[in-house]
């Protein structure tokens, strides 16, 4: 028997994340990147590139950072629509001097590692080509290799328009979790929600997708094996988003986590799971 695979056309919603002073909080993500800010009803705020949110913030006064050796968000990645926008993302961070963790060419795609101010990890990328990936087998290759910066700001000949925010466009990418194991991780998001995987790295991460795509989420043990989840009252991720491209495909999904006995409320116009190592992840069409 074939194993359940999630429909093709699934993406990523925006991810929800606490942090300790909105004023804070918003000082980067709209001063610095040029998201545009959504004030809702309940407090929280949802931060937009054009007419799509990527994140929404919930202010928890005094949150720390979560404990390096806990479960929960190693970062979210931001998908620009284009390398030329990436080069624009480079040069605005070089005009405020807001300092980057890491920088990487993956083959598949071009990357910047930052942290937000309490330390929620992003990534900021761009992909190259599909028909430009390579596989071995049914595995995506990827790699980090030093990202050819000049290369990215060549892009940027003769452009010398001011930076305008987040290009309209992105989108969020991928997910990339910290978890307790890699086993319980697979049996969840592979075996019940039917994500495919694309790339294993030893014992100790491996990278998921729908449709083909090199992944939408990461999940690794870099954390320990066994690794808790963060206490409450931390900053980080509340959840993040799965999008099924209808109802039909979204009935499919969530008929098979009543099967499988997993606890799920509803949420935001979805419902809400908990992965085995307490990861909120949000499903909705």
């Amino acid at each position: 028997m074939e194993p359940f695979v999630i429909d093709p056309h699934t993406a990523l919603g925006p991810a929800r994340l606490v942090v300790a002073d909105m004023g804070r909080a918003l000082s980067f993500y709209e001063g610095v990147l040029g998201m545009q800010v959504e004030r809702r009803a309940d407090g929280s705020v949802g931060l937009k590139a054009g007419e799509t949110t990527l994140l929404v913030l919930d202010e928890r006064p005094g949150a720390r950072p979560k404990p390096p050796r806990s479960t929960g968000l190693y970062h979210i990645a931001l998908l620009l629509p284009s390398r030329r926008d990436l080069a624009r993302v480079i040069r605005r961070f070089a005009e405020t001097r807001y300092p980057l963790s890491g920088a990487s060419d993956h083959l598949v795609s071009e990357t910047l590692y930052l942290d937000d101010p309490d330390g929620n990890g992003l990534e900021i990328y761009a992909d190259r080509p599909r028909s430009t990936w390579s596989y071995n087998q049914r595995e995506v290759l990827m790699a980090t290799n030093p990202l050819d910066i000049d290369g990215i700001l060549g892009e940027l000949q003769g452009d010398t328009a001011p930076w305008a925010g987040m290009a309209d466009g992105s989108t969020v990418g991928h997910v990339h979790l910290q978890v307790k194991d890699l086993p319980s991780a697979e049996a969840f998001y592979c075996g019940v929600l039917g994500f495919e995987v694309m790339a294993r790295y030893g014992p100790a991460a491996m990278f998921v997708s729908a449709g083909g795509y090199h992944h939408h989420l990461g999940l690794n043990t870099w954390a320990g094996v066994g690794a808790p989840p963060p206490p409450t009252g931390a900053a980080g991720l509340r959840h993040f988003t799965v999008r099924l491209p209808g109802s039909e495909a979204l009935d499919v999904v969530l008929s098979r986590v009543r099967e499988a006995g997993i606890a799920a409320e509803d949420a935001e116009g979805g419902v809400l799971l908990r992965d085995p190592s307490q990861n909120g992840v949000r499903i909705t069409a």
